[in-house]
């Protein structure tokens, strides 16, 4: 912990002095003044303007206040990308209250623990999992009021046990509440994610994190004077789950900039696309396995996709998928960052006027993990914690400090001094870093792969795989081996059509050892080479390798 010295000059206010906290409330601030009338819509269906959504915040915060959420309350929301997910972003911590965004993509006995782990006492669901949750409930310690939520008019919503159907209470409760000052660094949302072993984990963020991190997410992609840049005139679409990490904190960061909102409501990318034409949507975000599928969908009928400026996180943006993308006009480009960082810290931005040597060098720049945003302290580093050189090849891991990565996980005292080691948080993830500051994600230090005294980096193989004509989506993991300790294990997924051989893949592989590309540490046996109908995903849409090892054994 930093000690400060307290004889250090410090300010002192007049009494009359308004001291702002950096509360989520403020967010909403000059979006009221500049853009009262800017438009938000539910999957084109519902619409309202900013003042709505102020005066709907209002009717919610008084709906909750009815059920006995309080300053320190945990209010749990499973639900779909929708207006009331964006009125629960803002409703529920300016309370001071927790917003507890579910993953309602996991399993039944993760979301069980989260929700009596964080001690929910209210949840907002929607009735798509109104079964799930009637199977659960029993084991709810904390839950004692269920909000339900649906698309229709509320009507065929049974009345018991629940406390209401949200629209309905909404229209019940006036739209003026007594939103209050507080400490800013009081807990406004908390979400639970997932690792290789053991029970969910906590992570939580204040209300002055949340706000630095949009004051610096936005800085860095408003200020490009072209390209991948944000700007008033943008019409926003999350294409990431609310409830995975606030949807990279993005919704805030739109609802600052007072865009119009387009909220797409379930991920189907026919319902996407549609939103895209029918909207006129120019930025959004998401993984690369949406982007793909959205491409697959679009291609059926030419749909024209020009004009979208989309970030892709999550797993690496393949150069396959990126030249992809380029070619049916989207302008896309990598973000990094997890759900402990806030989450993003870094931002794979084109530098305008600065042309590309090649092509190839700008969709290899677009795939980095990109440069810092503003007040995050990246450094690569070595076992030592010394800074690695900035050469493109001496590997590290990526260590952070900024005033919004999150202080620990929720309940578990040793993981989080585990995650904070020396002062720093620690990603687990191992990169490089160019002269110009670029880095790039070389593997994750689980893994990679120690094969016969060298260290391979499974997504630099997935890469070069994924370029061979053919291939769909591949994942590289590291089996056991008694000669190697590790060896490649290559799964592979073809485009329909498309007769592709084993030995094919290690002949394009081979070549690139031949030309000094990778080791021949790198090319995996023949036998070790699957064709599979898919890759199992994790519920935000990442390749699931831990499923692909014990697939293998």
């Amino acid at each position: 912990m930093q000690q400060f010295d307290p004889s250090d000059p410090l300010i002192t206010p007049t009494p009359s002095a308004y001291g702002y906290p950096l509360l989520v409330r403020q967010l909403l601030v000059n979006a009221l003044v500049v853009s009262a009338e800017q438009e938000i819509t539910y999957r084109g269906e519902r619409r309202h303007t900013y003042a709505g959504l102020n005066q709907r915040i209002g009717r919610l915060a008084n709906a909750l206040a009815s059920l006995g959420v309080r300053r320190g309350s945990t209010v749990a929301i499973m639900d779909w990308d929708s207006h009331r997910y964006l009125e629960g972003y803002f409703a529920i911590p300016m309370m001071g209250a927790t917003m507890f965004t579910v993953n309602v993509r996991t399993s039944p006995q993760q979301i069980t623990y989260a929700l009596n782990d964080a001690n929910a006492q209210v949840l907002i669901v929607h009735t798509d999992f109104l079964p799930l949750v009637e199977q659960i409930r029993g084991e709810l310690r904390g839950v004692r009021e269920v909000i339900v939520a649906t698309d229709g008019d509320g009507h065929d919503v049974p009345s018991v046990p629940f406390a209401g159907e949200y629209e309905q209470l909404l229209a019940a409760a006036t739209e003026h509440f007594p939103f209050e000052d507080f400490d800013e660094n009081t807990r406004a949302a908390l979400f639970y994610t997932t690792g290789t072993t053991g029970d969910p984990k906590g992570v939580f963020y204040s209300h002055r994190q949340i706000v630095l991190h949009a004051l610096a997410t936005a800085a860095t992609l408003c200020s490009p004077r072209e390209g991948q840049r944000l700007h008033r005139e943008d019409v926003y679409m999350p294409v990431t789950p609310m409830f995975h990490v606030l949807a990279w904190g993005m919704p805030y960061i739109a609802v600052l900039l007072g865009l119009k909102i387009v909220l797409p409501g379930r991920y189907q990318p026919d319902t996407l696309l549609k939103l895209k034409a029918n909207e006129k949507v120019t930025f959004s975000h998401c993984v690369p396995t949406l982007l793909q599928m959205m491409l697959d969908a679009s291609a059926h009928d030419g749909q024209d996709l020009s004009g979208w400026k989309m970030i892709i996180g999550g797993s690496a943006l393949s150069p396959t998928l990126c030249q992809a993308a380029l070619a049916r006009g989207i302008d896309v480009f990598s973000g990094y960052g997890m759900s402990e960082t806030g989450p993003v810290v870094a931002l794979s931005q084109c530098a305008p006027g600065a042309a590309p040597a090649s092509i190839d060098d700008d969709v290899r720049r677009r795939c980095m993990a990109g440069r810092p945003v503003p007040m995050v302290e990246l450094r690569v580093v070595d076992a030592d914690m010394k800074d690695v050189a900035p050469d493109g090849r001496s590997q590290g891991e990526i260590v952070l400090r900024a005033p919004f990565l999150t202080q620990g996980y929720h309940g578990k005292p040793h993981a989080s001094e585990a995650l904070w080691a020396n002062g720093y948080l620690h990603t687990q993830d191992v990169a490089v870093v160019t002269r110009d500051g670029y880095v790039q994600i070389v593997d994750r230090m689980k893994d990679v792969i120690k094969t016969g005294g060298e260290w391979v980096s499974s997504i630099e193989v997935e890469g070069l795989i994924n370029a061979i004509p053919g291939v769909r989506e591949s994942a590289v993991v590291g089996v056991r081996d008694d000669k190697w300790g590790e060896r490649p294990q290559a799964f592979i997924v073809c485009e329909p059509d498309a007769l592709l051989s084993g030995g094919e893949v290690r002949a394009h592989l081979l070549a690139l050892v031949e030309a000094n590309r990778i080791s021949r540490y790198a090319v995996p046996e023949p036998a070790r080479i699957a064709f599979v109908e898919e890759i199992p995903k994790t519920s935000v849409g990442k390749i699931d390798k831990k499923v692909l090892r014990q697939r293998f054994d």
